[in-house]
């Protein structure tokens, strides 16, 4: 064990699909110690196309170790101090690169991006008539057939990207998600660089089988997808490999988490009946089922929430997915010019005395959880003459908090015990009239931890535990966390949520709707 200034630390790789982050924590106390973050570059190729350069992603997150580095040096810590690596990502982002050269084959095709809308509908078509339908794999990998998931990225790459193609053939094509691209360059790359990806990951691909955790040859052939090319599924908390490269020589990665499940072991949710929100670009609940798989029947998907060590049984969670939070703001700020800044919306909407009876329901490309429509596409209702800028805006933050109903009451209807508070992390809490409005709208408790970094704390919690350091079970941040409370009757609650429902059915079937 270290004996530096600040004793043993562990640093935590946080990819995130807006901005990267690299932040070291003191192990047991789970206080940060620094760190640095770099935004990340959107690349926009055609409407509903969302890309990213690999090679970028790299290079953004050696940016943020060697900055986060110098900073603890100045500090007067030493990168000795630093006893393993924890990595956590965007997930279900789709990288294929080249093993002998290292170089991508294309540029990563984000989760949100909708280009394969056309390829779910050519794979359900080969569906039997009397089975077809969006859940007709969900018995074997827990999700639905949607643009969402990694395997029907991979799908478009090799159809429509002759290099993919090419790749494949010559048997040198390699698939991940971010952190195995990640942690395979960093490992060594071409030179035996360590081509992994952990459970939680793997859960999201639609190719992994949720009950056995390897691959799953039905899958593999539905998605006519060569099984050499997919890294190795490890548990989400032991030594993937050594790092190779100079800014961290020989310092061992030992846990890997995708970032909504990193977030779950950072608010601790990690008994039966703990859910948390993370609110970002989209917003994402997680609830802990515990060691039992449960298949929702409402609109919900299972995923794998952690595995901690090769030996230890899975822990499971339902997940619902909204696809727009944060980026309903982006959106009003760069294409309506409603917004300056994303900060600007909290004083804009305290600007009304209430939401004028506006509706928005941001579904820009389509619906996901509990919806799951592709052709719904964005509406804002209840416009009269006295609609002003202040309703619109509170109309979007509004639209998050009774999104994440929809899946609250998903979630109870699945698991049949409700929840008696919600945690909550990611940058839009620091917007306390969202989440007083949250707690109102759900009729729960809502607790926002002060120490916020809780995904990168999540996969430094993995890393510690993989290399026998940090015991998860005795870290504890539920104590410092400011709570939220219902102010509001829970017939005004029905009502505006009765209001919301009418507003998501008038956003379905735009987009099969044409006009000669």
């Amino acid at each position: 064990m270290s004996a530096g200034k600040f004793g043993e630390l562990i640093g935590a790789i946080d990819e995130g699909t807006s901005s990267a982050r690299f932040i070291l924590f003191r192990t047991e106390t789970a206080e940060i110690i620094c760190f640095h973050q770099k935004e990340l570059r959107q690349i926009y190729p055609q409407e509903g196309w969302v890309e990213q350069d690999p090679k970028e992603i790299l290079n953004v997150v050696l940016e943020c170790i060697q900055k986060t580095l110098d900073k603890l040096q100045e500090l007067g810590g030493s990168v000795e101090d630093i006893s393993a690596i924890g990595v956590t990502n965007q997930r279900e982002t789709t990288i294929v690169w080249d093993k002998t050269t290292g170089e991508p084959l294309y540029n990563a095709i984000v989760w949100l991006d909708m280009r394969t809308s056309s390829t779910v509908d050519q794979l359900l078509e080969t569906v039997p008539n009397q089975t077809r339908n969006k859940n007709y794999l969900k018995p074997l990998c827990g999700l639905p057939l949607s643009p969402y998931f990694s395997a029907v990225k991979l799908r478009w790459l090799i159809d429509n990207v002759p290099k993919v193609k090419a790749a494949i053939k010559s048997k040198t094509c390699m698939f991940g998600t971010v952190d195995t691209w990640l942690i395979w360059n960093m490992t060594g790359g071409s030179n035996g660089g360590s081509h992994v990806t952990d459970v939680t990951n793997a859960s999201r691909t639609m190719l992994m089988n949720i009950e056995t955790l390897r691959w799953d040859r039905t899958l593999g052939r539905f998605f006519d997808i060569p099984f050499e090319i997919l890294p190795d599924i490890r548990s989400s908390s032991e030594v993937y490999g050594m790092i190779k490269m100079d800014i961290l020589l020989n310092v061992p990665i030992a846990g890997c988490l995708g970032d909504q499940q990193a977030a779950l072991v950072g608010q601790e949710c990690l008994s039966r009946g703990k859910a948390k929100a993370t609110y970002g670009t989209g917003c994402f609940l997680l609830y802990n089922t515990g060691n039992a798989l449960i298949e929702s029947t409402h609109g919900l998907i299972t995923t794998v929430a952690y595995q901690m060590g090769p030996d230890e049984p899975p822990t499971y969670a339902l997940e619902g997915s909204v696809a727009v939070a944060g980026a309903a703001l982006g959106w009003l700020r760069d294409n309506m010019e409603l917004l300056n800044t994303a900060k600007e919306s909290e004083q804009l909407a305290m600007s009304v005395p209430n939401n004028g009876d506006v509706y928005f329901v941001p579904a820009f490309s389509g619906l996901y959880a509990p919806y799951w429509n592709q052709e719904a596409r964005g509406v804002i209702c209840g416009i009269g003459e006295d609609t002003q800028r202040g309703h619109i805006v509170r109309a979007s933050l509004e639209a998050v908090c009774f999104q994440v109903r929809d899946i609250l009451d998903a979630m109870n209807k699945d698991c049949g015990f409700p929840l008696v508070k919600l945690k909550v992390d990611g940058g839009m809490t620091v917007n306390t009239l969202l989440m007083q409005w949250q707690a109102d709208l759900i009729g729960l408790e809502v607790q926002r931890p002060v120490v916020v970094e809780t995904t990168a704390l999540g996969a430094a919690m993995a890393a510690g535990r993989g290399i026998g350091c940090w015991d998860v079970a005795n870290v504890s941040v539920a104590s410092n966390c400011i709570s939220f409370r219902p102010q509001i009757s829970e017939d005004e609650r029905d009502m505006r949520y009765k209001k919301w429902k009418m507003a998501v059915e008038r956003s379905f079937g735009w987009e099969e709707t044409t006009i000669n």
